[in-house]
C-alpha cells in the first residue's frame, strides 16, 4: 500500500475481531477499548492505527485552530468567524476537542496494555512492542502540545478509559505540568531505543512516528516553553544527522513543490497520508480552499500584499521557471495573469499546495483527487525553530545563517544582504536587534508554511516570549491581519492574555464537576 491505509484497515480489524460491546460510548470525549480486547500484537497495531486515524480526522480542526487567528486567512463560515474575530463562547463548536482526546485515549490504551499482550502472544517480541510504544508516546505528546497551544491548560489524562465505572471528573493541569508530561513522553520513547529511523516503505517512514518525529516534537515543545538550549539540541539531532535515510532540507528552489506533490519528500519528517487510489476516498480538508469565490478560507489583503512583494523579488532575481517558481507562486496560483500582464499585481490568489501538481497549467495542473497529505513537521520548520532559539540565546550570526537558508531556497536574497561568512558580517550583525530578527523569522514562517496550520502559534509564541516582552507588538500584528472585525474590539480582548486561548467546551464544563473554565470565559460558564 502506498499510503496510510493501514489506519482505516486497523479500525476495520477492530470491528470484525471484537463485538460492538467492546466499543462503548464514552462521555465526554473518547471511545473505550475494554481489557478483554487485548489478545495479540494485531490488536495493539489496530488501536495504534486508530490513533493515526483520529489524527487525520483532526486535520480540519488543526488547520482552523492554527490559521484563523493568524491574519493570513479569513473565513466565510459564520461559526468559525467567532474564532478569528475573538468572539468565542464555550458553546461554539470550533472549540470542541473531542477528537484530539480520542487520539490521546488510543495512545493511552497502547501504552497501558501493550506490555500485557506480550504475556499472551509469543510472537509479540519486545522490540516490536517498544517500537509501538514509541509511536503511542508521540501521538499522546503531540496531541497534548496542540491542546496546550490552544487552551493553555486542559485535563491531563494518562490512563485509558476502559469502563463506565471510571470517574469523568478531572481537573485541569497547569501548563507547566502538561509541558513536563510532553517532554517526559518524548524522553521515555527515546530511552526505549526502539524508535525507528526508517520503515519498510516510504509512506510509513513519513506517515508513522519515527525518531525524527520525536526530535521535532521535542524541539517544538522546548521552543514553546523557553528551553532554548534543548530546542537547539534536538533540532541539531535532525539537522546534523548522518543517517542514510535521514530527513534533509531540499535546498534547490525548483524542488520546493515536491514537498506537497507527490508528497512524502526527503524534507518531510512526519505527515498524515491519504491516497484516493488505495482508500477510494478524498480527505476532508481540501474543501476548505475551493478555487472559487465560495472558498471557506481566503487570503487576507495583508497576506496577498506579502505574496506580491515576494513575487516581485522573485521576478527581479530571475527566479521564474516557465512562469512560476518559489514557494509563493507554487503555494498559490494567479489565474489569467502572467509576467507580461503584471504577475505580481493581477489575478486572484488561491492556496495551491493542496490542490495542484508540478504542472504549471492551472487546469492541467490540478489534482484529480483531493488526497494531498498534511505535513506536521518538515526540516524547514526545524531550521526556523532553531533560528528562533539562537536569537533568544543572542547568537544572531547563526540565526542569520539559518534564515538565509530558507530565504535562498525560496529564491530570495540574503536577509539584509548579510552573508555571515563575509569579512564585514560581524559589523553588520552587531547592528541587528532581537525584535527585528524575530519578526523576520515570523515572516519567513508565514510564507513558508502558509495553510499548514502554524501561523497563530508562531504569533502566540512571539507574544508570550520573555514574559510578554512583545505583547503590544503581538496585538498590533493580530489587528493588522484581521479584516473582518473592529480593531478596537480585538485590542480590548487581547489585553487579557487569557483571551489568547480558547474556552473549554461547555459540554465538558457541565459534565465534569472539577473542570474550571478559562478565566476569560468564566462568566459564560
Amino acid at each position: 500500500m502506498k499510503k496510510i491505509q493501514y489506519a482505516l484497515l486497523g479500525l476495520a480489524l477492530l470491528t470484525v475481531t471484537t463485538s460492538c460491546n467492546d466499543w462503548l460510548d464514552l462521555k465526554p470525549n473518547n471511545e473505550q477499548v475494554t481489557e478483554e480486547y487485548w489478545q495479540s500484537k494485531e490488536d495493539v497495531e489496530s488501536v495504534l492505527a486508530s490513533g493515526y486515524y483520529y489524527m487525520r480526522s483532526c486535520v480540519p480542526t488543526f488547520i482552523k485552530w492554527g490559521e484563523l487567528r493568524g491574519g493570513t486567512f479569513y473565513t466565510t463560515s459564520t461559526a468559525d468567524a467567532k474564532l478569528q474575530d475573538f468572539n468565542m463562547t464555550p458553546s461554539v463548536s470550533i472549540c470542541n476537542y473531542t477528537t484530539v482526546y480520542q487520539v490521546i485515549n488510543m495512545a493511552n490504551s497502547v501504552i497501558n496494555y501493550a506490555p500485557s499482550v506480550r504475556n499472551l502472544d509469543d510472537t509479540y517480541y519486545e522490540a516490536v512492542m517498544n517500537a509501538h510504544l514509541c509511536e503511542a508516546y508521540f501521538q499522546r505528546a503531540y496531541a497534548y502540545l496542540i491542546l496546550l497551544k490552544n487552551f493553555g491548560s486542559v485535563p491531563l489524562i494518562t490512563q485509558p478509559y476502559v469502563d463506565d465505572t471510571q470517574s469523568f471528573d478531572i481537573a485541569k493541569s497547569t501548563e507547566e505540568e502538561i509541558t513536563a508530561q510532553i517532554k517526559k513522553d518524548v524522553e521515555t520513547a527515546l530511552d526505549l531505543n526502539a524508535a525507528k529511523g526508517v520503515y519498510e516503505t516510504d509512506w510509513q517512514t513519513k506517515g508513522r512516528a519515527t525518531k525524527w518525529a520525536l526530535y521535532a516534537l521535542m524541539a517544538d515543545v522546548c521552543l514553546w516553553s523557553g528551553d532554548y538550549d534543548n530546542c537547539i539540541k534536538y533540532s541539531d539531532l535532525i539537522l546534523n544527522a548522518t543517517d542514510s535515510f535521514r530527513p534533509v532540507f531540499l535546498a534547490n528552489t525548483r524542488d520546493w513543490y515536491t514537498i506537497f506533490y507527490p508528497g512524502n519528500s526527503n524534507e518531510s519528517i512526519f505527515e498524515l497520508n491519504w491516497d484516493y487510489n488505495t482508500e477510494n476516498a478524498n480527505n476532508n480538508f481540501t474543501s476548505l480552499w475551493s478555487l472559487s469565490t465560495s472558498s471557506t478560507l481566503n487570503f487576507t489583503l495583508r497576506a496577498v500584499e506579502q505574496m506580491r512583494e515576494e513575487t516581485d523579488e522573485l521576478v527581479a532575481n530571475g527566479e521564474f521557471v516557465e512562469g512560476r517558481s518559489g514557494r509563493m507562486t507554487f503555494a498559490t496560483y494567479v489565474p489569467n495573469s502572467g509576467l507580461a500582464s503584471g504577475y505580481s499585481t493581477a489575478g486572484t490568489y488561491y492556496l495551491w499546495k493542496y490542490a495542484g501538481t508540478d504542472i504549471q497549467d492551472f487546469e492541467g495542473g490540478k489534482r484529480v483527487h483531493n488526497d494531498a497529505n498534511f505535513i506536521i513537521y518538515r526540516v524547514a520548520e526545524i531550521i526556523l525553530m532553531k533560528a528562533q532559539a539562537q536569537v533568544m540565546n543572542g547568537n544572531y550570526k547563526e540565526a542569520v545563517r539559518l534564515i538565509n537558508r530558507i530565504r535562498n531556497r525560496a529564491g530570495l536574497n540574503n536577509y539584509q544582504d548579510i552573508d555571515p561568512e563575509s569579512d564585514d558580517a560581524d559589523m553588520l550583525i552587531q547592528q541587528l536587534d532581537e525584535q527585528s530578527l524575530l519578526e523576520e523569522i515570523l515572516k519567513q514562517k508565514e510564507m513558508e508554511f502558509v495553510g499548514e496550520g502554524k501561523r497563530w502559534y508562531d504569533l502566540l509564541w512571539f507574544g508570550r516570549v520573555s514574559n510578554y516582552k512583545y505583547k503590544e507588538k503581538f496585538i498590533n500584528m493580530v489587528i493588522e491581519g484581521n479584516q473582518t472585525t473592529n480593531k478596537s474590539w480585538i485590542r480590548s480582548v487581547l489585553i487579557d492574555v487569557n483571551a489568547w486561548y480558547m474556552p473549554l467546551p461547555q459540554s465538558d464544563i457541565e459534565h465534569n464537576r472539577l473542570l474550571e473554565q478559562n478565566p476569560y470565559y468564566s462568566s459564560t460558564k
